[in-house]
């Protein structure tokens, strides 16, 4: 069992600390604005055609992020 120098408690994984409400949001706020980006751009269709779903997966991760313990 791996402990932490400065509190003496069970030292997080990377896992764990990845999967923290925080960082995630941050991700899904990301995404979001980069399908928004993608909507407004004027110069190729792709991504145009992909920020719907893109705006959409964002939002979905978001939501279920937010139930995520902190």
């Amino acid at each position: 069992m791996n402990l932490d120098v400065n509190t003496s408690m069970p030292r997080a994984s990377l896992t764990s600390r990845m999967l923290r409400r925080g960082p995630l949001e941050a991700i899904a706020t990301a995404i979001i604005a980069a399908g928004v980006v993608m909507l407004m751009q004027p110069f190729f269709l792709t991504l145009y055609s992909w920020s719907f779903a893109v705006t959409l997966f964002g939002t979905v991760m978001f939501t279920i992020v937010s139930k995520v313990r902190e």
